[in-house]
């Protein structure tokens, strides 16, 4: 009686399946294996030195840092507002809401927060260190860059930080990465491709 119980408790419980898509043999090699880790330590690096500087730049200048702190970002967003009019405005009305309502009473704090997210970003990326967060927030703040009007470099940068986010498996192999994510769980592991047999030929 009890293993009638038993089978027909199993044969009423409901499967669920689970469709898993394998990743594509070119997506593999481009964003999780360690042969073209190369690759991305070059646009890594090319990246990370663009924030950098631009971050050093900030932190030296008064009108970003120190006394006149909020001074560069504050006329950065009146000239992004003044954009937003127009039958084809470059700014989204939206985003020139927030810049007036939010940027424009905080633009000493905001301009802490730039040139420090810039330095930070840039020694994240050159590091090797956390590449996937630090490459999202770069294109964070490129995005809003583009938003405010200015193209600049910003398309090109985040384009590359959109890739190196795609392959934050092995962005940072050749950087701190490839000792801290192991130490927080990611799953690397080496793949043992198969050996062709040797082909026996037969004495006659």
């Amino acid at each position: 009686m009890a293993t009638a119980r038993v089978a027909g408790s199993i044969r009423g419980a409901s499967t669920r399946y689970v469709t898993e898509i394998p990743e594509p043999r070119m997506a593999r090699l481009a964003f999780a294996d360690t042969r073209v880790a190369g690759l991305w330590l070059v646009v890594r690096l090319f990246v990370g030195w663009q924030w950098l500087t631009a971050g050093l730049e900030k932190l030296q200048n008064p009108a970003w840092v120190g006394s006149g702190a909020g001074t560069a970002i504050h006329g950065f967003a009146l000239g992004a507002i003044a954009q937003a009019h127009g039958q084809y405005p470059a700014v989204q009305g939206w985003y020139a809401g927030f810049l007036r309502g939010v940027v424009l009473p905080n633009a000493g704090l905001f301009s802490y927060l730039v040139a420090v997210g810039e330095l930070l970003v840039g020694a994240a990326l050159i590091l090797g260190l956390f590449t996937g967060i630090a490459a999202f927030f770069g294109a964070f703040m490129n995005l809003n860059y583009m938003l405010a009007g200015a193209a600049s470099t910003n398309p090109t940068l985040i384009l590359l930080e959109i890739f190196l986010i795609l392959a934050w498996r092995v962005s940072g192999w050749w950087g701190l990465d490839r000792v801290v994510l192991p130490r927080l769980g990611t799953p690397w592991y080496r793949r043992q491709e198969p050996r062709p047999e040797p082909v026996r030929v037969e004495e006659r």
